[in-house]
């Protein structure tokens, strides 16, 4: 009985102190006094809690137009991306973060802004199934980020986000070359895997990705009509050549020479017929 007593009055309590927090809140928010709201504001931002971060944010939307040009404007709008950011809102924080540096390029906050610019449009990247543009652009972003301050802090970090992406992106780009092989869509398969070898030469997928270019090539051939089979063989066996000279130890070298015997087989049954059709045509 006393403890749910007790725990009647603790719940009051803690009542008690939100709707004041938010009565106190609220009369801020009335206020016609920027300087009274920006202190508010940096004291919210400062306690580090999600709620404050909310009402730090709202302060501080109510008060940048005001203090545009005076000096609390450069701490404000840094807080301010921040403010974003602690809620997970990276696509806002990435924008207001980008927007500082480029308004503020000399404060010492830049460089640390210019890094979020790019961690917070890493942390929006998608999962690899969903469209990898954002990732792309991430790249990018942190990549310029170490051009231009090639030793800070933040280096490590930097690198080890852009090898992150980079993996995701490779995976993503595999597994659409994939699923155009799994479709049968074998022209699209071999386009697909020759993309893949050119934006990652050092995946640790391009021994069989080179193989498989060379199968759906082979189908494709095969499958082709008869004007246009000539030229598919020819590449197949190109393909064939490409991979042999790169991977002979793999373990797909076995499979790579049948269907390279098979090419061949083709070519030079296409070229007898030829000879036999020019010496009958004589």
């Amino acid at each position: 009985m006393r403890n749910a007593t007790g725990l009647r009055l603790g719940l009051i309590f803690f009542l008690l102190i939100i709707m004041v927090g938010c009565s106190e809140f609220r009369q801020l928010q009335k206020s016609t006094d920027w300087r009274e709201k920006y202190d508010a504001a940096v004291r919210y931002y400062e306690r580090g809690d999600k709620g404050d971060y909310v009402k730090a944010s709202m302060l501080f939307e109510e008060i940048l137009p005001i203090i545009r040009g005076m000096p609390e404007s450069e701490q404000a709008n840094f807080y301010y991306a921040y403010c974003h950011f602690h809620q997970s809102l990276y696509v806002e924080s990435a924008f207001h973060f980008k927007t500082f540096y480029e308004t503020y390029s000399r404060s010492d906050f830049a460089l640390e802004s210019r890094y979020m610019y790019a961690y917070s449009l890493f942390l929006d990247s998608p999962v690899e199934e969903l469209d990898q543009s954002s990732s792309a652009e991430a790249i990018g972003a942190m990549q310029q980020f170490l051009n231009l301050y090639p030793d800070t802090q933040y280096t490590g970090q930097a690198t080890a986000t852009i090898n992150e992406l980079q993996r995701k992106l490779e995976s993503k780009a595999y597994k659409n070359a994939i699923l155009y092989k799994k479709l049968a869509q074998h022209n699209s398969a071999v386009i697909a895997f020759e993309n893949f070898s050119k934006d990652f030469p050092d995946s640790q997928y391009n021994e069989e990705v080179n193989f498989l270019k060379l199968e759906s090539q082979y189908i494709y051939a095969k499958k082709s009509i008869s004007s246009k089979q000539k030229e598919r063989y020819e590449k197949a066996i190109e393909i064939y050549d490409y991979f042999i000279q790169n991977y002979a130890d793999s373990k797909f070298a076995k499979e790579a020479t049948r269907i390279n015997k098979d090419c061949l087989k083709w070519m030079n049954e296409f070229q007898s017929n030829n000879r036999i059709l020019e010496s009958n045509n004589n």
